[in-house]
């Protein structure tokens, strides 16, 4: 099966909301063997929305919308689905009673014409009732198309697919099954990775497909197997993904979508019973934010400063202001000092430290645009690493912050071992 995604809003178009619509539908699909063979963005123009639909029209299997369901004049979703399908709006009482309720109810005003008019859906529609708000979805088909029409409120939408839509089309539809394995590597860039596994690429079978996923610091090399039989697909999965590890196990830190390197440190954090703080200049608190992204985080992650400033290198941390002066505020040896003031401050097990000239300009050091240095505070030891991540400046914090928590997550395990 193909599904096509199509988000119908100005907001979207002019930059002013991000339309993360899209990437949940498709996550939502791609789980239960559904295919996105594309998504795009449309403005609240009725000519505009039928000619889309009139392009979808037989391509794909799947059409499925968000937006435009309001109560509002600019909100044309409903009266265009009529249009297309040549079709008329009637009051659907379900819809209506559960709009009294939510109205009157919960929000204690008067109901208004407007929120009445929530109730009306083409009368050929089926109703996908939502539970979450006043807008109804609507599934219609016209030839070998389904269209679906979805509220473009988040939670909405999130609740008719996973109660509506994606119950409705297991039940109705045959579907291959997808299935995915993500490998997580650290500390090489894409073409290297790539010239590494080269030959092992060339030898997958024919219904595994392989993504290279790259960010700064890091690849993520996705492994999606297709096909009518699970059990053979998963097998196949599981003894490539065996082999890779053979080839490329010093730069693997994790495995599946999910397993990112900061759940990993905190995993082992957790089971060490460690705990876990950081000094950051040039990074500006991205490490910090990187670690407190996953839930449970302050079972292990104590705190941060952001010694952005010279001065709060010194006041704050303890840097002493004459190895400043001697080695200049982006070193080894400032990046030492760093580490072990936070550690001591926080009273952490291990601590992280970066300085560094981000770019475009030098501050108020002599180093070299790009120039990082990490510090990995440990129980025992002090480890500082010199880096240039180039330009620009988004890039070299990036790349920073991901080598920090590559080189904390190496020296943990060398603990451990």
């Amino acid at each position: 099966m193909k599904a096509s995604i199509v988000t119908i809003g100005d907001e979207i178009l002019i930059g002013q909301i991000v339309d993360t619509n899209s990437s949940y539908i498709a996550k939502a699909l791609d789980r239960i063997g559904v295919q996105t063979h594309e998504m795009l963005s449309i403005s609240d123009d009725k000519k505009h929305i039928l000619d889309t639909f009139s392009n979808l029209q037989n391509k794909v299997d799947l059409v499925i919308i968000t937006g435009g369901l309001g109560p509002t004049k600019d909100d044309i979703t409903k009266k265009t689905f009529c249009d297309y399908f040549d079709d008329e709006l009637v009051e659907n009482e379900q819809v209506l009673n559960h709009v009294k309720e939510l109205i009157e109810g919960f929000y204690k005003r008067p109901i208004t014409q407007l929120n009445k008019d929530q109730a009306l859906v083409p009368s050929k529609c089926i109703v996908l009732f939502n539970k979450m708000g006043t807008a109804p979805g609507m599934w219609m088909k016209k030839e070998n198309t389904v269209f679906i029409s979805l509220p473009g409120v988040p939670y909405e939408m999130k609740y008719l697919v996973e109660n509506e839509i994606i119950p409705k089309i297991v039940k109705e539809y045959n579907r291959p099954f997808i299935i995915h394995k993500t490998i997580l590597t650290y500390g090489q860039g894409e073409s290297l990775v790539a010239e590494r596994i080269e030959d092992w690429e060339n030898n997958l079978p024919e219904f595994i497909k392989l993504a290279y996923l790259p960010n700064p610091g890091r690849v993520r090399l996705r492994l999606t197997a297709r096909g009518e039989n699970k059990e053979i697909l998963e097998k196949a999965i599981a003894e490539n993904v065996d082999s890779l590890t053979k080839i490329i196990n010093d730069i693997i830190v994790g495995f599946d979508e999910d397993e990112t390197i900061e759940v990993i440190l905190g995993r082992l954090l957790n089971q060490q019973n460690k705990s876990l703080a950081t000094a950051e200049s040039c990074t500006g608190g991205k490490i910090a934010q990187m670690i407190t992204s996953v839930s449970g985080a302050s079972n292990y992650f104590k705190g941060s400063i952001v010694s952005y400033a010279t001065e709060t290198k010194i006041s704050q941390l303890g840097v002493n202001a004459e190895t400043i002066k001697k080695y200049s505020v982006v070193s080894s040896e400032v990046a030492k000092e760093m580490a072990l003031g936070i550690k001591s401050a926080m009273n952490v097990d291990y601590a992280i430290a970066t300085t560094g000239n981000a770019g475009p300009n030098k501050g108020d050091s002599v180093a070299e645009i790009g120039t990082v240095f990490i510090a990995i505070a440990t129980p025992d030891i002090v480890l500082v690493e010199e880096f240039n991540f180039g330009q620009p400046r988004e890039k070299v914090i990036d790349r920073a912050s991901n080598k920090a928590m590559e080189l904390l997550q190496k020296e943990i395990l060398k603990n451990l071992q």
